[in-house]
């Protein structure tokens, strides 16, 4: 039976800082608190690489302040998985580029608008900054949570793999975020794609009744069987007007959702390397609260 890794996706939320609830006094600093949250579980998701371009700097940093066995996910910047992207998100000199080339007026856009030399520089730096964490043996997978209006088609079909290309010395995941990537005239083509790649199938635990939800389905296509457990808040979960994803992912569940999960975790254990169950419930403490509560549903040890 395969290990399991239970964590959070983050530990740097600022509602978790500000609630007082899980860091201890004086667990003021950022190296305290990587230090803090590694003592307590053995997996963090690092979120804010979608957001902007990771640095080799803190790959360094975080290869310092953890024990020998953590592991960091990284998510993927946003623009390599179909999201309207910032141009201010780029880099300086990026941006500069696509200045010169009249595409100044933009104030954001996708992958496709970027030229080819652009797309490469950003896998470029996007892969060097996180080769620290592969050579100390600190990585995980990398994380590419597709858009939710990406659907099936010869030409995500085509993404996937140019994704894959670009990241074919680490372990990759996917997670997708369309109820039609589940349809039975699809589903059996997605897992057959993600195995031929050695990609991750993420399975998810999220509100339904949503084109954007996707059952909960356990499949292992990959060296890692992961789940991300978003909670089931149907109010906020396409809410306009939200600042914060902590007021989206607001969720404490219940032992007896969490139970549920029992008999897919334990199938999951027996087909993958290991299992990452991740959560993504992060108003205040509710990350590392679901995440021990299922930790003690399992009967694992943390580490």
């Amino acid at each position: 039976m395969a290990g399991v890794r239970i964590g959070t996706a983050s530990w740097t939320d600022r509602s978790l800082i500000e609630c007082r609830r899980y860091y201890p006094p004086g667990c003021n600093s950022a190296e305290a608190r990587l230090r803090f949250y590694a003592a307590q579980f053995p997996l963090v998701e690092v979120d804010s690489s979608y957001y902007a371009l990771p640095s080799r700097r803190n790959s360094l940093l975080w290869v310092e302040r953890t024990p020998a066995d953590f592991l960091f996910n990284i998510k993927a910047f946003r623009i390599f998985t179909g999201h309207h992207t910032p141009i201010t998100a780029l880099p300086s000199d990026l941006r500069a580029d696509l200045g010169a080339q009249g595409r100044g007026a933009r104030s954001s856009l996708y992958y496709r608008d970027l030229p080819a030399e652009i797309r490469q520089e950003l896998w470029q730096r996007f892969t060097a900054a996180i080769v620290p964490l592969k050579q100390a043996g600190k990585l995980g997978s990398v994380l590419l949570q597709l858009a939710p209006w990406v659907v099936p088609g010869p030409r995500v079909e085509r993404h996937i793999r140019e994704c894959r290309e670009y990241l074919k010395d680490f372990h990759v995941a996917v997670e997708f975020r369309n109820r039609r990537w589940q349809e039975p005239a699809n589903l059996p083509v997605t897992l057959r794609m993600l195995r031929e790649l050695n990609i991750s199938y993420v399975a998810v635990d999220e509100p339904q009744g949503f084109d954007s939800s996707v059952p909960p389905l356990a499949q292992v296509t990959g060296r890692y069987a992961i789940v991300r457990f978003h909670g089931r808040n149907r109010a906020t979960w396409h809410k306009r007007g939200i600042a914060a994803s902590a007021e989206r992912f607001d969720y404490y569940y219940r032992e007896s959702e969490l139970a549920e999960w029992l008999p897919r975790i334990a199938e999951m254990r027996r087909q993958a390397a290991e299992v990452h169950l991740v959560f993504n419930t992060n108003n205040e403490d509710q990350g590392p609260v679901n995440a021990l509560l299922l930790h003690q549903l399992l009967g694992e040890g943390l580490s």
